[in-house]
């Protein structure tokens, strides 16, 4: 096929239903009623009495069948032909009681029929109604001159048929001596009706409506073929032998059956009643346009002809003959003067809608294209010359198919025979876009909106190229990063569902692999941010050479990449596993090669990776889920090494999870209680503030510390800053421990006891989201506390939190009165900085510098160094886990300032603190006497004095703290 046009669809034919069947049905049942009433008539009907029964009464019930059937339809059916249909009832019931009048003389009474008769003046009144008929079925003219044609075009065939049968026989009719005048008229008046119905049938067949064609024509044929009888019966020679129940009664009784058979036709050929508008869309053939063109010269021939058989038979021109032929001649001419009249206005008005549509597609940007059945462009607009590139001569002529991409051209075809295979009026335009070629040898986008045009098709074309690019660029940036260029998160979920379930799910070995930048934060903090996008761009780089082309790779934001490695179809999971490590290991030695940015600065970073198989009935979002998994477990381990994702590490994520569920439900439920352990001046035993902790009551009663719980259901934030992994009811805990503790202090001071109270807060925590900015703030204004009332204990891990960022808010805390404290001094290697960047009030000495000091000579230096540290920035001093007398007289020596710990009270509930507070201290052990003041460092262990501190020191004093409790390993 060379063109998209060259093979177009023929339209076939509907096939026959339910409703075509009916139809041929009652055709043929219709056939063999009529044939079986000529075939009575042709042979006599067998006797004269049922000749007679069956020329009268059976004319008189099919005319009767006829009236009750255009009467029913005309009631059941709303359309716009209803009144014609009730006239066609009235006719057929009118020539149905003349028949039966007839049958009365001719059959009951036995006699002729006299003349003339009731039955004459019913004949008399069929015409009348079936001419209205068919004023209704016709196309009603739009115009005067219309109408003055459709009367000229009547006067025509009338005339010529008037003269016609005035020659033949109306004459002899009108001079018949001995007959009264009324009889007389009565005979002419038959045939002078038939000729005005004929006319009428004849005018009306060109100019019937298209809607319900198929109904209107049986009604025609009804029509003539009762008036060709009728005229027929009026010819004296056969009416003077006429008899009923001959041959020529079969044509009535055709007649009559065909117009009871005519409303139904198009509700059996479509099915249901909006059958009748089939008609509408059939066109009309050109032979019956021809013949309503030659009806009115016709019509003058005959005249003429009339006329000439008077002359040539030697017979004297009659004046009705003659002045009849004038009339049609002149009514010729008339029309004529009218048709010359309205073809001018119609060529006028034809030749200012083409000079308007010529202007309308010549000034069009779109360029408009017409194209032959064989796919040959008959007709290009101009301004094909500035969309393609190219004349519109040049194109004319040429084949479609050669213009349009060769790829493209087979989806082309098959558009355009599927559309010409689709009705019209469901379907009457498609869109076809394409790349079509230009005049300088590029592809253009090409959209083209295609309608129907005389079995060929009319392309309405724009150039759509600049928003085909346009949309590719903002795909192509909807789906990859805009730094490295990479695939993004979505398009790399894709391609991981495409390579899981297409046609290479059977390739065993697909693994993804999910990719983290060791220290890119260090870079960032140390040589800026745009020396870290310049890192960025460079181990995108690298990754995307250390692949295969098949694989895919992306970037998921920040330092996280990830890579899908197709597999090779090894079923060995050894040799899978041993493949995978192996591109693993190399991505892994690739991205850690020291990187230069900006500025000639070298610097390095570590990559952790993680490894999860695409294993049978995977999800992609659970494959990628498994390869984040083994990434965290690779930094967990170390960072810089590649680790497998093992199914145990989902389940220790579910475990978390559902401690972490555990948590929020218990905090929900009110399962918390809030305890306080005094902090108390180890000169004085005065208790001078309290700690708040937090306490879980699990089911059986057991009190866990938050340490305890959160340790197994809580993810540590990443310590390169990179993801936060920290769970929301840790969040909620901290807020619930702040808030209660505030409302405490504040119903304690009102019952006289205002010490400050100890609430203990993560760096990290008091930074982000899950505690809103100025909530602090509003706590202390609703509570109305005094200044130095709350004491924040700053805790983190090496308080990686950014400095600058925290010093703010800690500044802004301290303008309402609250204090800060540096929990867990002497540990980490952030202590330091933070001693010197941030407003410290209180440092807390971490336990593991008490546990020893007695024991330890070293321990006891490096603790005695930093409480003098403490003393020259003139910072209160609080040692934690003080559980004994020898650890509170050692601090004591040292400069510490207060301590806490089992040595003085644990933990209190509001009771038994309310007693503690009405008590205010607790005693403090006193110095050891020489004898026993035997502290032997690096011998044996010394003796304690139990007895110091008293029984109410002790009351308390189990072998270890309460405050923290060891964390197993998880």
């Amino acid at each position: 096929m060379s063109a998209p046009g060259a093979a177009l669809p023929r339209r076939r034919s509907p096939a026959q239903g339910p409703a075509g069947s009916a139809g041929m049905f009652s055709q043929l049942l219709l056939a063999l009623v009529c044939g079986g009433y000529a075939t009575g008539a042709a042979f006599g009907w067998g006797s004269s009495e049922l000749a007679l029964a069956m020329g009268d009464f059976g004319l008189s019930g099919a005319a009767g069948l006829a009236a009750a059937s255009c009467f029913w339809y005309a009631r059941t059916h709303s359309t716009r032909f209803r009144p014609a249909w009730l006239l066609f009832a009235a006719s057929s019931g009118m020539a149905g009681f003349g028949n039966a009048v007839w049958g009365w003389y001719e059959v009951v009474l036995g006699r002729h029929v006299p003349s003339p008769s009731p039955a004459d003046f019913c004949f008399l009144l069929f015409a009348p109604p079936a001419i209205i008929g068919l004023l209704v079925l016709a196309r009603r003219p739009v115009t005067r001159a219309g109408w003055v044609c459709l009367g000229l075009d009547s006067w025509l065939i009338g005339g010529s048929l008037l003269t016609l049968s005035w020659s033949l026989a109306l004459a002899h009719t009108a001079h018949f001596e001995g007959e009264t005048v009324a009889h007389a008229a009565l005979n002419l008046a038959y045939p002078l009706l038939d000729i005005v119905l004929v006319s009428m049938v004849l005018a009306l067949h060109f100019r019937r409506s298209s809607a319900n064609r198929s109904a209107i024509n049986t009604a025609i044929a009804a029509l003539a073929l009762t008036v060709l009888c009728d005229a027929l019966f009026t010819s004296p020679l056969l009416r003077e032998n006429y008899r009923s129940g001959q041959i020529l009664d079969a044509g009535w009784f055709a007649g009559y059956m065909l117009m009871a058979y005519a409303p139904w036709v198009a509700r059996e050929e479509s099915g249901s009643p909006r059958g009748e508008g089939r008609g509408a869309a059939q066109p009309t053939r050109p032979i019956a346009g021809s013949l309503a063109a030659l009806t009115p010269y016709l019509a003058a021939a005959v005249c003429t002809l009339g006329i000439l058989y008077n002359v040539l038979d030697g017979h004297r021109v009659d004046r009705v003959v003659l002045f009849t032929g004038c009339t049609v001649v002149l009514a010729l001419v008339v029309r004529q003067g009218i048709m010359l009249l309205d073809n001018i206005s119609l060529t006028q008005e034809l030749a200012q809608k083409e000079n308007h549509f010529r202007s309308l597609v010549q000034g069009s940007s779109d360029v408009i294209m017409i194209a032959a059945p064989t796919g040959i462009l008959r007709y290009v607009s101009p301004a094909a010359a500035g969309v393609y590139g190219r004349d519109a001569e040049e194109l004319v002529g040429s084949e479609l198919a050669s213009l349009i991409h060769p790829e493209d051209l087979g989806r082309v075809v098959h558009e355009v025979r599927r559309f010409l295979a689709a009705p019209p009026a469901e379907e009457p335009t498609t869109r076809i876009e394409c790349r079509f070629r230009s005049g300088d040898g590029e592809w253009l986008n090409v959209e083209s909106t295609v309608n129907r045009h005389h079995g060929g098709l009319i392309f309405n074309s724009r150039d759509v190229t600049e928003r085909v690019r346009l949309q590719a660029q903002l795909q192509h940036t909807a789906e990859h990063d805009p730094l490295t260029d990479l695939p993004n998160r979505a398009l790399f979920t894709r391609r991981v569902q495409q390579a899981l379930t297409g046609r290479r799910v059977t390739d065993a070995g697909t693994a993804v692999l999910f990719i983290d930048l060791d220290g890119f934060k260090a870079v960032n903090d140390t040589v800026g941010h745009q020396a870290g996008d310049e890192l960025l761009v460079q181990a995108a780089r690298r990754l995307q050479e250390s692949v295969r082309a098949g694989d895919s790779t992306a970037r998921f934001g920040g330092d996280e990449f990830a890579a899908l490695i197709l597999g090779d179809g090894t079923r060995d999971p050894a040799a899978r596993e041993r493949r995978i490590r192996e591109v693993a290991e190399r991505l892994r030695v690739t991205l850690s090669q020291p990187y230069v940015v900006e500025g000639g600065t070298e610097v390095r970073v570590a990559a952790s990776i993680g490894v999860a198989f695409a294993e049978p009935g995977i999800t992609p979002g659970t494959l990628m889920r498994n390869a984040d998994l083994a990434m965290y477990r690779a930094k967990q381990a170390g960072k810089g090494r590649v680790e497998l994702y093992a199914p145990q590490m989902q389940a220790d994520v579910v475990r978390r999870a559902g401690m972490a569920g555990r948590l929020r439900t218990a905090l929900h439920e009110g399962e918390f209680a809030l305890l306080h352990q005094p902090v108390v001046e180890l000169a004085t035993g005065r208790i001078t503030a309290l700690a708040a902790q937090a306490r879980w009551r699990s089911p059986q009663g057991i009190l866990f510390t938050p340490d305890e719980f959160l340790c197994m259901s809580e993810t540590r934030r990443d310590p390169e800053g990179g993801r936060s992994r920290e769970d929301a009811p840790g969040a909620e805990l901290a807020r619930w421990t702040l808030e209660n503790a505030l409302e405490q202090a504040s119903r304690r001071r009102r019952t006289g006891h205002g010490v400050p109270v100890y609430v203990r807060l993560s760096a990290g925590r008091l930074l982000d989201k899950s505690l809103p900015p100025k909530h602090l703030e509003s706590l202390l204004l609703r509570h109305a506390l005094p200044a130095g009332s709350l004491v924040l204990e700053l805790t983190g891990e090496d308080l990686r939190a950014p400095l600058d960022e925290l010093e703010r808010r800690l500044v802004s805390l301290r303008r309402f009165g609250a204090r800060v404290a540096l929990d867990g001094f002497g540990t980490g290697f952030g202590a330091m900085s933070a001693l010197r960047r941030l407003p410290v009030d209180v440092l807390r000495l971490d336990r593991t510098l008490v546990d020893g000091v007695v024991e330890s000579a070293r321990l006891h230096k490096i603790t005695a160094g930093l409480l003098r540290i403490a003393g020259d920035l003139g910072l209160q001093s609080v040692a934690e886990g003080v559980d004994d007398p020898e650890q509170a007289r050692a601090l004591r020596a040292m400069g510490c300032t207060h301590g806490q710990g089992l040595a003085f009270s644990g933990a209190l509930d509001e009771q038994r603190l309310r007693q503690a507070l009405d008590r205010g201290c607790y005693p403090v052990p006193k110095e050891a006497s020489e004898g026993a003041k035997r502290v032997l460092v690096g011998g044996a262990l010394p003796v304690r004095t139990v007895a110091v501190g008293g029984p109410a020191a002790l009351s308390h004093a189990p072998l270890r703290s309460n405050n923290e409790t060891p964390v197993p390993p998880t």
